[in-house]
This record gives C-alpha cells, structure tokens and sequence, in this order.
C-alpha cells in the first residue's frame, strides 16, 4: 500500500509539473491560455485512451510489470519534453505541438497506474478493506499534489524550470526501480510475508479467480460490463468527479497567479492546500465507506458516502468560486478538492466489489471516460469568455450531478464469472 501512495505521488510530479511552471512557459513561448488548454489536455486525451489497454494489460500481466513499464515510460517522457520540445522540434511542428506531443506520451505513460493500483488491492486486502485500500493510491495523489507545487516553485526559482521536468522524471525512474526489484503481484510471492500475515488477508478472500489470476487466461466480459446499468452510472458519474479534479491538476495554480493575484509563492503554497486536503480526506472517505457497507450492505454504504463526498464538494467549490477574500476562498476550494477525493475511493472500490478478477479492466474502462480530457479545455473557454467564476460555477454543478448519478449504481451486483460467495467475518 506504500508502494502505491509512492507511485501516485510520483506521477503526480509528471502531471501537476507544466501546471505549476506554465506560467514561465507562457511567457517564454508565448502561449495563448487557449493554447496552453490544449497542451494540457493532450495529457488527459491520452491518459483516457489508454486507460482500457492498460488495465487490460494489468490483468493480462500482473501489476508489477505493468507498473515498472508504465512508470519508465512517462519519466523519460518527462525528460524528453525539456530536451526537444521548444528546442528542436518546433521547427517541424511548432512550439505549442511539440509540448503537445510529449504531455501525449506523459499520459500514455501514466494511464496504466491507476487500473494496475487497483489490481494490487485486489490482491493484498481482503472485501472488508477495499475502500481503504483505495485509498492509499488516492491519498498518494494528495501528497504528490501538495508537494509539487511548493517543491517545483523553489526549483523553479532558483535553477530554471526545465529542472522541474529533469526531477520528475529521476523520481518517476526510482519507483519504477523500487516495483521492479521489491514489489510481487500476490503476497504468496513475497518473501517477507509470513504465513501470518498471509492468513489473514486470505481469510477474507471469496474469489478463485483473485487468488489464481484466472483474468490472465479467460477474457475480459466487455458485453457482460457494457449491458449492466452500474457500469454506465459508475462511468458517467466519474466523468462528473474527473472534470472538477482536473481543474485543480492544471488550472488552479494559474488562477490563483493570475486570477487572484497571488506571488509566485504564495500561488505554490496555496496550489498545494488541495492536495493536502485530498491526502487527508481520501483515506476518511475509504474507511468511511467500508464502514458504511458494514452497517447498510454495499449499494446503499458506498452510495452514501459518495453522496456525503460528492455533496460537500458542489457546495464549497461554488462558495469558494465566489469568495473576494483569498484565504477563504482558498480555504473553501481546497475542501471541495478535499470532499471530492473523500468520496473517490468509493469508485475505485465499487469496481473490485463487482469485478474482483477483472478489477483492473474495468476500472480502466471507469477512468478512460474521466472528464479530464474536457475539463482544461472548457475552463479556459469559460474563464477567458465568462470570467472564472463561472468556469468554476459549472464545475460545481457538474459535481453535483456526479454525485446525484450514485442513485444508479449497485454495488452489490456481479460480474465475475469466477466467484465463490463465502460468509465475511463480522
């Protein structure tokens, strides 16, 4: 579960890194917001176009793999991108699609983490903790994202912001290092697992295909999944949830510099207090989960909290949206971000409860239709045309109707062919 905060955080220094040192961009190249919309999200177009090979290729190849591959990929992505792009390639394709096409490769790289974190807790916690064990890569995100900022904006400052890029990248390579050489893809297989231990995370195991990765030898029920009204509402509702959380990943540093007139550093320090939010939240909102379908069964538990979560976020993002004074409406908007990533592990739990032997194929098809890819996008027509208030007033409202499509969604449903339905402890 550490290796998990880790690698979130650590692909979280890939994402947030053109977000926070974008005004320089801007400035040095020139770059419309227009612009830079679309160079962020030619991230998000590619993390969602290869969420479902990725999760796929988690279930066809084990986690381990698929991580170590995916986390190489996007650091030299990463390094490549101050390397060539503006310095090079803008001679063939221009400044703006030079960016573009590495923040391409960068989600490329990036898409298969997720579904494959998934994967890993299907295999290292039992039923009973899955909204916690989603947690932890959620809460990785939080803690990668409240550093970024602070840590970037120091090393932009004082040695360019092209080392921002070399940084992330290093980081990304040490990680990939640490999956390949420590981590196993089941606990049976790690040597510093006794037979303890092993007991009981498997005394709460209640399907053969987990425990004998059958995924990796029968195919994945894409008709089965696609038919069912749970998989449409999850897949619609993330959209909603995604769309807020992209803001935060890629406008609102930049808001708070430009909009809100905040220094270079108080725009970091502020950047970061979403994310701390997030990293505080998330494991709340997991634990609250497993809580709540302890006590009301698995639709109305994780539906209720993404309610609470989901609710929370609309209010203090639009409260927040239309805040004069800058500490509240820092304080507001990180809470939404907060609620937000509270209500997040439901998801991705909901996705193992359905499917545990295809977790990771499912909850990539979940994250292909994120609304990142629209989100840096639309903002940046709404706030340049309508003002940011309004770009984060449909935010908030979209927020809402995520939460409002949980009505939707069963938990309790099931689409794994492999199952065996034991008595949990209580």
């Amino acid at each position: 579960m550490l290796m998990l905060a880790m690698t979130t955080a650590a692909t979280m220094l890939g994402r947030l890194n053109l977000g926070v040192v974008g005004k320089y961009v801007q400035d040095e190249f020139a770059l419309s917001p227009q612009t830079m919309g679309w160079i962020f999200s030619a991230f998000a177009i590619a993390y969602g176009s290869f969420q479902i090979p990725g999760g796929w290729a988690g279930d066809r190849f084990g986690a381990r793999k698929v991580l170590t591959v995916s986390l190489l990929f996007w650091s030299l992505a990463t390094i490549s991108m101050v390397l060539l792009a503006g310095r090079g390639m803008e001679k063939w394709i221009g400044v703006a699609w030079s960016f573009a096409f590495f923040r391409f490769l960068l989600g490329v790289g990036e898409a298969p983490t997720s579904p494959c974190n998934t994967k890993v807790v299907v295999s290292w916690m039992g039923p009973l903790r899955r909204g916690v064990g989603s947690s932890f890569h959620i809460a990785g995100i939080g803690l990668g994202g409240a550093l970024t900022p602070v840590v970037l904006t120091l090393m932009a400052q004082h040695w360019g912001w092209r080392t921002c890029f070399y940084f992330s990248g290093l980081i990304g390579i040490l990680v990939a290092m640490g999956w390949w050489f420590y981590a196993t893809d089941r606990p049976e297989a790690h040597p510093k697992v006794n037979a303890t231990e092993l007991a009981i995370i498997r005394s709460q195991k209640i399907g053969i295909g987990e425990e004998k990765g059958l995924a990796e030898r029968k195919k994945t029920p894409w008709l089965r999944m696609l038919s069912r009204r749970t998989v449409w509402a999850i897949v619609l509702s993330y959209f909603c949830q995604g769309y807020m959380a992209y803001i935060y990943v890629t406008w609102f540093f930049i808001y708070l510099v430009r909009a809100r007139g905040l220094s270079m550093l108080k725009g970091g320090v502020g950047g970061a207090a979403p994310f701390l939010a997030m990293m505080l939240l998330a494991p709340l909102g997991g634990w609250l989960s497993d809580y709540a379908v302890h006590r009301f069964g698995k639709r109305l538990g994780r539906q209720s909290t993404v309610w609470l979560g989901m609710g929370c976020s609309a209010l203090l993002l639009w409260m927040g949206s239309h805040t004069v004074n800058n500490t509240g409406a820092i304080c507001m908007l990180a809470l939404a971000a907060g609620f937000n990533y509270f209500a997040l592990p439901s998801w991705w739990a909901t996705c193992i409860d359905i499917a545990p032997t295809y977790s990771a194929s499912l909850s990539g098809l979940m994250n292909a239709f994120a609304g990142g890819w629209l989100s840096p996008i639309v903002t940046a027509y709404l706030a340049t045309h309508f003002g940011w208030t309004t770009a984060l007033d449909f935010a908030a409202l979209l927020t809402a109707i995520g939460g409002l499509l949980w009505i939707f969604v069963d938990a309790s449903e099931d689409l794994d062919d492999s199952r065996i339905q034991n008595t949990a402890p209580h």
